[in-house]
């Protein structure tokens, strides 16, 4: 079952489809989890839980990408 799923995504309101994990989240937003940090309701999600943490409507999302250089 399709819901409606509004959140904020660096400080903008987003809507998706849901249900949606932040692995999926990635996915549709077409970032290589592996160069970003992913920070849910002010607490940093771990890489190794992205596929299992479920995003709820009005969940706060910070993405971070990180940038190498020299």
């Amino acid at each position: 079952m399709q819901t409606s799923l509004t959140v904020t995504l660096n400080g903008e309101d987003r809507c998706f489809d849901g249900p949606l994990s932040v692995a999926a989240l990635l996915a549709r937003l077409g970032l290589d989890p592996r160069k970003v940090a992913v920070e849910r309701n002010a607490a940093i999600v771990s890489r190794s839980v992205y596929g299992e943490t479920w995003l709820t409507g009005g969940d706060r999302l910070e993405i971070v990408h990180f940038i190498g250089g020299g």
